[in-house]
């Protein structure tokens, strides 16, 4: 394991902001990759930025590259893979690393873990294609209302809410779009909210309101189609339960660096959704949001993020 880089060491050296790269996620990813080099660029960095593909590899060491700011959402970027490489090739890099990247996108996974770690998770099930019987048709009509998901995957990409029924098959369908397992969930009636964790530390809690009542893909990135209220206007206790929940999902998860920690609160209780290892960072995504309003600048979060860059293994 290598340790972490002073500010004035990472002057010194060549980084690249990997982003874009092959998921659904892509354009979101090439936002916050963005927003990412201008802020390093801007603070004196020698940052460079790579959309990365299959010569990766070849790329980072044709190009002298000596530490990777990972910008990639979902597959082939959040998911362990790239993470990998990078400790393959003995470059450090932001945030988790091999393994809690993995787990963390792996919905199923990171959710028997929150079971494990008595984390409130809403119940679940998993169906892989081509599993579809009647025995699994009958217990998810037993769980309606639910929400169906791809296990693997971000941005709300393939995800329904299904409160009938007749909508079962049109989200299974759906969510099988995007991967060979799906996760069927409990709907949860009630506020969403989400907590950014900083190396470990939990940052003000933002409610999430979007005016469509469902946070899909148009909710989280058309401008005005959801209110997010900082700090998240709930009970003190829930407050305070919500981040000590939040850090312990980082920590049953084994991430570093930065995360965000979703939730909804159903009935006065908790429910954790999932951890996003590599979570927006555009100025106007949550993550930056949160820590704002904790006195960290844009600038100054990038940059903490950057000093975290180490090999994990």
């Amino acid at each position: 394991m290598m340790e972490e880089m002073t500010r004035d060491e990472l002057k010194k050296k060549k980084i690249a902001v990997l982003m874009g790269g092959r998921s659904c996620e892509r354009q979101i990813s090439l936002l916050t990759g963005g927003a990412v080099l201008r802020a390093l660029e801007g603070d004196g960095y020698h940052a460079v930025a790579i959309d990365p593909g299959q010569d990766l590899a070849g790329r980072l060491i044709q190009e002298g590259i000596e530490v990777v700011f990972i910008a990639l959402h979902g597959r082939f970027g959040e998911d362990g893979t790239v993470q990998g490489l990078l400790e393959l090739l003995r470059i450090p890099y932001t945030g988790s690393g091999v393994l809690a990247s993995s787990v963390a996108m792996d919905k199923e996974i990171s959710k028997r873990l929150f079971v494990c770690h008595d984390i409130p998770t809403p119940d679940f099930l998993v169906l892989k294609r081509g599993e579809d019987g009647p025995v699994f048709q009958e217990r998810l009509r037993a769980m309606l209302p639910v929400v169906i998901k791809p296990v693997r995957e971000g941005s709300t990409f393939g995800v329904s809410i299904v409160t009938n029924e007749k909508g079962i098959g049109p989200g299974l369908t759906e969510a099988f779009r995007f991967d060979e397992k799906v996760l069927v969930e409990v709907f949860i009636a009630g506020e969403e909210i989400t907590v950014g964790v900083l190396d470990g530390v939990a940052l003000p809690i933002i409610q999430v309101r979007p005016k469509s009542g469902f946070y899909d893909y148009a909710a989280k990135y058309t401008a005005g189609c959801t209110e997010y209220i900082l700090p998240a206007p709930i009970d003190p206790k829930l407050y305070q339960r919500a981040q000590e929940l939040a850090t312990e999902a980082y920590h049953a998860l084994q991430c570093q660096g930065a995360a965000r920690v979703d939730f909804m609160i159903g009935a006065g209780r908790l429910y954790c959704l999932e951890v996003n290892t590599i979570p927006g960072l555009t100025e106007t995504s949550l993550l930056p949001k949160a820590a704002r309003h904790a006195g960290i600048s844009f600038s100054e979060l990038v940059q903490r993020m950057l000093e975290g860059a180490s090999l994990k293994l």
